[in-house]
């Protein structure tokens, strides 16, 4: 097919490439632009070529280009978009539009296109550029699973403005009956198909499932309308250990832990509605729930092992009591006593001659008093006031982390980690061997039998001890926080101001958030 044909050069086609005959030497590459501009169909494919052939007059045909269908169909990769692409002109299309629409219906036919047509305004296209002329009903994804759990008690300090009833009214431990809703899950839900440009179903996928987190030991699930829903096993308390919802067994005392009680130690929570007296003890490795309201007079020790304890009266300790908790202490009121928690310690109304260890040490900004003693933080302390007027001695100390130690701590862990799990392999191994053989067991065997049960057992908990304290120090290395000492009111005379091994002595009041400014102390 001849393109083009005059006294200066012939441009054919011939199975679908471009051919250019020069009839005269130096013919200009911006007057050949002339004729790839009139056929739009005309796409170089090598310039290199054509100014070789127009730079001298021609012995023979020299390929140049190719010679474009006059209607493209592109078919995406996934089958849900037909892309066409007209290669004339307007001037073209709209004198030969039955020809066009009779094409574009032939090429949809012979790439049996079946779904997802669309109208076409054929006048409206503009030459070379792709227009959607089909398109397929994209999949819907599923929607995802949805879980939610009963809420647990709100840990939380609540000061009465009036100050005359109780400082910490708090709802500290949520108690449950066996077959009690503890969370639900709604399954996810099947997505809608799609259908692609041959009419072609596309599946979709279901919504992703989130799984119920739970001590099984202590709940159970069960479908209920369309829902898996989480219920207690047991009567007890609602908790969490290791981040997993657990029913924790609760022991209640109606009165004082005292000379009837004798000392408590409790696997689980325990709730004493009055004290604990003077000279005795209580361990539990739940929460600690101590409701009387005149509080803990000079009791030995009161520890959590793995959560809080709540002091609704505070604590009179004579340099005797001694308070630890796992997570957080809340407390009314210490007086010479050691609180030791390894997140945080709020105390609502003062400190006196306490000692007290914590990662956040919170006391109110409004009326807050820390007097004498020594609080330390790892990262905040806040209180109204610190110290007195009579000058006393109070020292307010936040360390900071040391993130090398803590990382070569991290590391010795996790070694002990592989260790301990190596042995438990072992150990679990044995108790299955002797439990094939526990019916034809003589005395002794039995006696190995329950000893090495007993070892496991130690042994895991040893494991459980050793992976918390592994995730505490992963969780303070990946903070980024600003250590302070926040003294809202008046800081006294007499208190010591510490953050990291920087320190200053006030001689004046004065109050202020202090922090460690270009490594030097604001205070």
């Amino acid at each position: 097919m001849v393109i083009e044909d005059n006294d200066n050069l012939t441009i054919t086609e011939k199975n679908g490439q471009v051919f250019l005959f020069t009839k005269k030497d130096g013919f200009s590459l911006k007057k050949f632009e002339e004729y790839i501009r009139k056929y739009p169909r005309f796409k170089i494919t090598s310039f290199t070529a054509l100014k070789k052939a127009l730079s001298t007059k021609s012995t023979e045909p020299q390929e140049i280009g190719n010679w474009l269908d006059l209607i493209e169909i592109d078919i995406s990769a996934d089958y849900m978009e037909v892309l066409l692409t007209i290669n004339e002109s307007p001037t073209y299309i709209q004198d030969n539009i039955i020809e066009v629409q009779t094409h574009i219906h032939k090429l949809l036919e012979e790439h049996n296109i079946k779904f997802g047509k669309k109208t076409l305004d054929i006048l409206s296209l503009k030459t070379g550029k792709p227009f959607i002329i089909a398109q397929g009903k994209s999949p819907q994804k599923g929607e995802n699973a949805h879980v939610s759990y009963l809420e647990q008690a709100e840990k939380k300090p609540v000061i009465n403005e009036d100050g005359k009833a109780d400082y910490f009214d708090m709802n500290f431990i949520k108690e449950i009956e066996e077959g009690s809703w503890l969370g639900e899950k709604v399954p996810a839900k099947e997505g809608i198909d799609g259908i692609n440009v041959y009419g072609e179903y596309v599946p979709a996928s279901p919504g992703d499932d989130v799984q119920l987190k739970y001590d099984a030991k202590s709940a159970y699930e069960i479908e209920e309308d369309g829902k898996i829903v989480l219920r207690s096993k047991t009567k007890g308390v609602i908790g969490e250990v290791n981040g997993v919802l657990s029913v924790l067994k609760h022991l209640i005392v109606d009165g004082d832990v005292g000379i009837e009680t004798g000392n408590l130690k409790f696997d689980g929570s325990i709730q004493v509605k009055g004290t604990v007296m003077a000279g005795y003890s209580v361990i539990a490795s739940g929460d600690i729930s101590i409701e009387g309201k005149e509080g803990v007079n000079s009791a030995e020790l009161i520890k959590s092992a793995e959560g809080d304890v709540f002091i609704k009266g505070g604590i009179f300790g004579r340099g005797i009591t001694k308070v630890e908790a796992h997570n957080n202490i809340y407390i009314k009121h210490a007086n010479e006593c050691t609180l030791q928690a390894k997140e945080q310690v709020h105390i609502g109304f003062y400190a006196l001659g306490a000692t007290i260890f914590a990662h956040e040490i919170i006391l109110d900004d409004r009326k807050g008093k820390i007097i004498g003693g020594k609080a330390v933080a790892v990262n905040s302390i806040t209180t109204a006031f610190s110290g007195n007027s009579m000058e006393r001695k109070t020292e307010l100390v936040v360390q900071g982390i040391d993130r090398k130690i803590l990382t070569e701590n991290a590391k010795t862990l996790a070694e002990k980690m592989v260790k301990l799990q190596e042995e438990a392999t072992k150990l679990n191994y044995q108790i299955y061997q002797l439990g094939e053989l526990k019916d034809n067991m003589t005395t002794q065997q039995n006696g190995i039998y329950e000893k090495t049960k007993q070892k496991y057992n130690l042994l895991q908990q040893d494991v459980k001890e050793t992976d918390r304290e592994i995730q505490r120090i992963l969780k303070l290395l990946r903070s980024n926080v600003e250590y302070y000492v926040n003294v809202t009111k008046e800081a006294n005379p007499g208190t010591i101001i510490q953050i990291g091994n920087k320190s200053s002595f006030l001689t004046t009041t004065t109050k202020g958030k202090f922090k460690l400014e270009n490594g030097e102390l604001n205070v």
